[in-house]
């Protein structure tokens, strides 16, 4: 008995002890989550300038750690601007010293880069090189894309002569970083400069490399250039995939609306049959590339052979094929064809996002076919996609300023009964408020007056501003005169 007494009472005691260490434990985790949200207060803030940012942060009973820099940041980099999350992270050195690791100034240097801050970069950049701090090399690659992207390629071809400066190895991943950067914004030639200095790094990564130099030359829409590289990647034995060929399409696709329209078919054509001579299939993308560049030069015959080629070459089209086709058949005024394209869409077991309705529902609006749209805007409600305020907000405004104001009524009160929220307001219900649109007085002019009465009375002032001709004088026949 009493030894049921004693382990009894041990067991109170122990389950006491870790009731107590287990309430300490949750009131240390609540202690320091309040204090890292009331950081994350000040930081996100937007009052005050830089300097009452730090004095706030001194009044802040806080012990930072590695791990609580980082929560900061990545809770306030969408909420406040970069330069304050620079100073925050000022203000932890000062306060951890040599406890930051590199890892943490790369996370920080990668969150401003992604800001696209080139003033905080900089000075990040600096303080890298005055504490010695390493640069990982994922991180060089965000920043100098960064640069490129911001109209800074020269400063991101110097941080690359100087990787050494910041412990960061200058191998075949930095080399190739360095050229994708510059090629993505078309600088193909300082590209080119970095990959004859480095051709050894490159070795190994030539696919990659090719890539970005055609993708380069696509950027400044330069064929010629792009064929060369094609070219080079056969002879060095590297078969060009399909992202290379698609490329390829792209860069003579887009040459070509503004250059040789009538071009476009064959050109691109040739591209895909060269592709297929390399067991390379074109797919739904390359037909879409060569679908969106003959739609903007609205070239409509073509726009539907290429669709039907599609079919017949065992490439299904998907909704940005037909959308390309669609539009394209509205803007040029073939409503009838337009319909029967989307009907056979629907039919192929095809369903397109909100966003293709809504864009051809303000094609035809901007034609003026708001009949038309009413029926898409029907074969969109009955694909229950959803998103449908936006096409409301596009509607009624256009039929009440168009003076059917019972149609507009009709869809208001459909919306109402949908749940759906407006943005127009109601008084574009009331005739009296409402502005409907007429036509110019002048044609309303010139349909009534006859033609036949206008030709009569322009015809004398024309004679009347005829200048007066001098007859000339006859000449003598030689016959007479010699007679």
């Amino acid at each position: 008995m009493i030894s049921i007494v004693r382990s009894n009472g041990f067991a109170f005691l122990t389950n006491t002890t870790k009731l107590t260490r287990c309430l300490c434990s949750h009131h240390l985790v609540d202690h320091a989550s309040t204090e890292l949200q009331e950081v994350i207060r000040i930081v996100s803030s937007h009052i005050g300038g830089l300097d009452e940012l730090e004095e706030h942060l001194n009044k802040v009973s806080v012990s930072p750690s590695t791990n609580f820099v980082t929560q900061v940041i990545d809770s306030c980099k969408n909420e406040t601007s970069p330069r304050r999350l620079l100073r925050f992270f000022s203000w932890s050195c000062k306060h951890l010293g040599s406890s930051l690791q590199d890892k943490e100034f790369n996370h920080v240097l990668r969150v401003l880069s992604e800001k696209k801050d080139y003033t905080a970069i900089q000075i990040l950049l600096s303080d890298l090189r005055k504490e010695t701090r390493a640069m990982d090399k994922q991180t060089f690659s965000l920043v100098a894309e960064t640069l490129v992207k911001i109209g800074k390629e020269e400063d991101a071809i110097g941080i690359f002569k100087i990787l050494d400066k910041f412990s960061c190895p200058r191998d075949s991943f930095t080399v190739t970083a360095i050229i994708s950067a510059l090629c993505s914004k078309g600088h193909v030639k300082r590209a080119l400069g970095v990959m004859h200095h480095h051709k050894d790094l490159v070795s190994g990564n030539e696919l990659s490399v090719y890539r970005s130099l055609l993708f380069g030359w696509s950027v400044q829409r330069n064929v010629k250039e792009a064929r060369r590289v094609i070219q080079d990647m056969k002879s060095a034995g590297i078969a060009p995939d399909l992202f290379c060929y698609n490329t390829m399409l792209t860069c003579l696709c887009e040459r070509n609306v503004t250059r040789n329209p009538s071009g476009l078919v064959p050109e691109a054509l040739n591209i895909m049959l060269e592709m297929r001579s390399y067991r390379v299939q074109p797919t739904s993308l390359s037909y879409n590339t060569l679908l969106s560049c003959l739609g903007r030069t609205r070239r409509v015959k073509e726009s539907c052979q290429i669709l039907e080629q599609m079919k017949r070459s065992g490439c299904e089209p998907d909704t940005a094929s037909y959308y390309f086709v669609v539009r394209v058949l509205y803007l040029t005024g073939r409503f009838g064809k337009g319909n029967q394209t989307v009907d056979e869409m629907i039919e192929r077991g095809l369903r397109p996002e909100r966003k293709f309705y809504y864009d051809l529902i303000g094609v035809l609006c901007g034609v003026k076919r708001v009949n038309f749209a009413l029926q898409l805007f029907e074969k969109m409600k009955r694909s229950s996609v959803g998103g449908y305020g936006q096409v409301y907000d596009l509607l009624i405004p256009k039929l009440c300023k168009g003076g059917d104001f019972e149609k507009g009524r009709e869809l208001w009160e459909e919306a109402m009964s949908l749940g759906v929220t407006l943005s127009c307001s109601v008084e574009l219900l009331d005739p009296s408020v409402t502005e409907v649109f007429k036509p110019m007085k002048k044609r309303e002019e010139a349909a009534l007056v006859d033609p036949r009465a206008l030709n009569l009375k322009i015809r004398p002032k024309m004679d009347r501003a005829k200048p007066k001709v001098k007859p000339k004088p006859k000449r003598r026949s030689k016959t007479k005169k010699n007679i």
